[in-house]
Parts: structure tokens; C-alpha cells; sequence
């Protein structure tokens, strides 16, 4: 079984969490079950970026990159506080570790800032929330490569620019942590 971690900041936004939540769910019952999907956060409760509630599997502090296959990253909005938790160092330290493991990391909209300022895609190529300049020259100030594209991969490392690409984000990962085929059947059952 292949575990992907939903790495979840305060204002995280509900739609580009959701997917990830969706495509592993459907590939644990329908697809070839061999994923599963565990969340979590800073804190058990957290907020989204609209204001629901939302309870994570597990704390940070309880987590073991070890454990896990993949990391996933939705982003959120600053006026929820997104990036107090996603700039926290141990939010940080966190991504950190799974990129010393070489696992997959994926993230969507501003979830690349985290990563950015984490310092695991200095001198390399990612992609940030495009329809504010001042997301991209974050990224950029973190070391980035900024390329101007819905989806960029640069070293296990899967960037996004905005809620949009979310899916085709979660569906890559089910393809990195599968098959083509089996990414290709989840698509087509969901619709897309």
C-alpha cells in the first residue's frame, strides 16, 4: 500500500485539499487499491480558507516521512492565515524531510510557496498562484526558477498555478504512485 500525506496549514483551501481526498479515495475503492490517503497539520482541528472545520489524522510532530510515499500540498488564502502555518518551521522541516527521502512532492496554487521557502526547489524550476504577481515573485525570492505554466515538474517535485490545476495535480500523483493506465481509468470514472 502507497501513502500519500496531505500536509494541511491553517486556510487551506477546501477545493485543492479535496482532490487529493477524491482521486486516492476512488483509486482505494475502484482503482487498483494500492493508495491511501492520511492528513495532517500544526494542530488536530484547523480551519480552511472559508472557515469549516476540519480534524487531520495526525500532528506534525507524529509524523515519519518514512512512512509515507508521497507528499501532498494544497494552498490557501493569507486573509486565513495560510502562510503562519505553512511558513512555520516545522511545517517546513517537514517538507524537508520527505525531499531528503526523495519522495514525491506535489502541491497546487501558493502550496509552492512552502516548498519554496523551505529551500528544496532553490535553482530549480516552479510555478505559483499567476494572477498576482506578488505570489510568483515570493517564489522567486525563495531561489525559483518561476515558469510561467499551469503545471511544472523539476525533480519529484510537482508545483501548480492555481485551484484550476488541482486535479490534473492529483491525477499526475496517482500516475507517479501508479500507472498511467490506472490514472487514465480514475480520470475517465470520475468524469473528467
Amino acid at each position: 500500500m502507497k501513502k500519500v500525506l496531505l500536509l494541511l496549514a491553517e486556510g487551506f483551501e477546501t477545493y485543492e485539499a479535496s482532490v487529493f481526498i477524491d482521486v486516492f479515495g476512488w483509486n482505494l475503492v475502484d482503482g487498483d487499491k494500492s493508495t491511501k490517503l492520511f492528513s495532517c497539520a500544526l494542530k488536530k482541528e484547523i480551519k480552511t480558507s472559508f472557515g469549516q472545520k476540519f480534524i487531520a489524522d495526525y500532528l506534525i510532530s507524529d509524523v515519519n516521512a518514512d512512512d509515507y510515499d508521497a507528499l501532498a500540498m494544497p494552498g490557501g488564502f493569507e486573509e486565513y492565515d495560510f502562510y503562519k502555518d505553512a511558513y512555520d518551521e516545522r511545517f517546513l522541516d517537514l517538507i524537508r524531510k520527505f525531499k531528503n527521502k526523495n519522495k514525491i512532492i506535489a502541491s497546487v496554487c501558493v502550496g509552492s510557496l512552502a516548498i519554496g521557502k523551505s529551500g528544496i526547489l532553490l535553482n530549480k524550476k516552479g510555478t505559483t498562484y499567476s494572477k498576482k504577481p506578488k505570489r510568483q515573485e515570493a517564489l522567486r525570492s525563495f531561489g525559483v526558477n518561476v515558469i510561467n505554466e499551469p503545471i511544472v515538474i523539476d525533480d519529484n517535485i510537482i508545483t501548480s498555478w492555481d485551484p484550476s490545476t488541482a486535479i490534473n495535480v492529483a491525477l499526475i500523483l496517482l500516475e507517479l504512485l501508479t500507472s498511467k493506465q490506472n490514472a487514465d481509468y480514475i480520470k475517465k470514472i470520475m468524469g473528467f
